[in-house]
C-alpha cells in the first residue's frame, strides 16, 4: 500500500512557477514510477509527465514538454514537479500516482493515487 500527498499549489500570475511536491509512505518507493496527471474542471483526467523509479527516465506530454521537469529523491520518498511559464491553461488540481513498472501515460495504469494540489494561473 502507498499513500500520497500532494502540495505547493497555489495562485501565480502567467509565467511565474510553482514547484509542486508529493510524498510517498512506504519502504520501496523507487520500486514505484511516478505520475503527474492534471483535472480541469468538467474536463477527463490529463497526463503531465512520469518518471522511472530510478529517475533514469521522463516523459512528458506535448502540452508541458520544456516547461515542466519531474524529479525526484528516493531518500526523501518525494516526487516534484517544477513548473514554469506556467499558462492559464495549466489552471487544474494536479494529483500524482504510483505504478509498479515502466512508465505510463495512461491514468488506469495507476495503482495509487494522490488527493491533489490546485494550481491557478492568473492571465
Amino acid at each position: 500500500q502507498v499513500q500520497l500527498v500532494e502540495s505547493g499549489g497555489g495562485l501565480v500570475q502567467a509565467g511565474g512557477s510553482l514547484r509542486l511536491s508529493c510524498a510517498a509512505s512506504g519502504r520501496t518507493f523507487s520500486s514505484y514510477a511516478m505520475g503527474w496527471f492534471r483535472q480541469a474542471p468538467g474536463k477527463e483526467r490529463e497526463f503531465v509527465g512520469t518518471i522511472t523509479g530510478t529517475a533514469g527516465s521522463t516523459y512528458y506530454a506535448d502540452s508541458v514538454k520544456g516547461r515542466f521537469t519531474i524529479s525526484r529523491d528516493n531518500t526523501k520518498n518525494t516526487v516534484y514537479l517544477q513548473m514554469n511559464s506556467l499558462k492559464p491553461e495549466d489552471t487544474a488540481l494536479y494529483l500524482c500516482a504510483a505504478r509498479r513498472g515502466f512508465l505510463s501515460a495512461t491514468p488506469q495504469a495507476y495503482e495509487y493515487w494522490g488527493q491533489g494540489t490546485q494550481v491557478t494561473v492568473s492571465s
